[in-house]
């Protein structure tokens, strides 16, 4: 099913512990069926080996460019979880650590423009998780608040009580937004990761709704994918 539906290998990780246990017990019955007890031993120091030498992958043992040499050495490319990560120096799980300070610094700097008394009424939208999940994790150091999503999860929280008429966004275009808000100010773009798979980011400051409420707009944000 999978395969048919060309579904993302790592959405089937959560069930590879309970197969490899049970083939662990099959293995384990057949060297006693067949009275080979030295194989129990070979398995293990193979194993113990195979996985220290392929141990990098999975935890961050290494510094970042002792990790790009070590890919470079592997008979084998790691695979790329998404197609728009083929561009990331490193592995979605390892690249999706970098980047977020910047994130919040760029979002920070164009919060620090909007007058304090408009703030309140100033939410921060973001186009995915990683963007929000940054945002919500180190902004409040810097009297951010939460951050709005379209993505996934983040969209079931809705709008969370803005009204749109000022708003902090990430990673657009201006064509787009003016389309949305009357006033589109672009800020700059967030400062740059090389090993950050969310670099380089666009900002900019929208006021202004032309129709609507955010409320109204909100069901047109969704994005799961």
């Amino acid at each position: 099913m999978f395969v048919a539906l060309k579904g993302k290998a790592y959405y089937l990780g959560p069930i590879y512990p309970v197969y490899l246990a049970a083939s662990a017990i099959m293995v384990d019955e057949a060297i006693d069926r067949l009275r080979q007890a030295w194989l129990k031993p070979t398995i293990a120091v193979v194993l113990l080996v195979g996985g220290a030498l392929l141990a990098p992958i999975v935890v961050p043992v290494l510094s970042v460019d002792s990790f790009l040499a070590y890919m470079d050495k592997l008979p084998f490319k790691i695979p790329r979880s998404e197609r728009s990560h083929a561009r990331a120096a490193l592995p979605q799980h390892y690249s999706d650590q970098f980047g977020w300070n910047e994130i919040v610094a760029g979002v920070v700097g164009a919060w620090n423009r909007i007058p304090p008394e408009e703030r309140k009424d100033c939410g921060i939208f973001a186009q995915d998780y990683g963007q929000a999940g940054a945002i919500d994790f180190l902004g409040p150091k810097y009297g951010l608040p939460q951050s709005l999503s379209g993505h996934q999860t983040w969209w079931l929280w809705g709008p969370r009580g803005y009204s749109g008429n000022c708003m902090i966004v990430l990673d657009d275009d201006q064509e787009t937004l003016e389309k949305l808000w009357t006033n589109v100010e672009y800020v700059g773009r967030t400062p740059d990761n090389p090993y950050a798979l969310e670099r380089n980011l666009t900002i900019f400051i929208c006021c202004g709704l032309k129709q609507g409420t955010l409320a109204e707009l909100w069901p047109n944000l969704k994005k799961w994918f």
